[in-house]
């Protein structure tokens, strides 16, 4: 099935910094061809949602694909609701590294960056 692309304004474009582009493409380099990295947003964590990061090899027809330098991220259309003008970057600090998003939407946030209330 060939990729689902749905029109996406300007300001509820998600975008990835070169970091997370390199990481993910790194990523994805190990999982089979058609794999992509699906970020979505579910409710739960402590602060009443969550960022979800998985592999995916189906693209639904909701789904927004993001691609930069190798890498393709899907984002589901309910999910893209809460990231609206988000940046999905890939931070390496020395207590370790892992990808955070920059969510405008946030109003605020767990002390991990994996939870948020807007």
């Amino acid at each position: 099935m060939p990729d689902a692309f749905i029109d996406v304004p300007v300001d509820a474009q998600v975008t990835l910094s070169d970091s997370a582009a390199k990481r993910i493409a790194f990523l994805l380099s190990r999982e089979s061809a058609e794999a992509k990295l699906r970020v979505a947003v579910n409710g739960g964590g402590c602060s009443g949602f969550q960022y979800m990061f998985d592999f995916d090899t189906n693209t639904g027809d909701d789904d927004v694909v993001i691609e930069k330098d190798g890498a393709r991220v899907l984002i589901d259309s309910a999910s893209l609701e809460l990231l609206k003008g988000s940046q999905i970057d890939y931070v390496t600090e020395m207590v370790g590294a892992s990808f955070q998003i920059k969510n405008p939407n946030a109003s605020s946030s767990c002390g991990c960056g994996n939870s948020f209330s807007v």
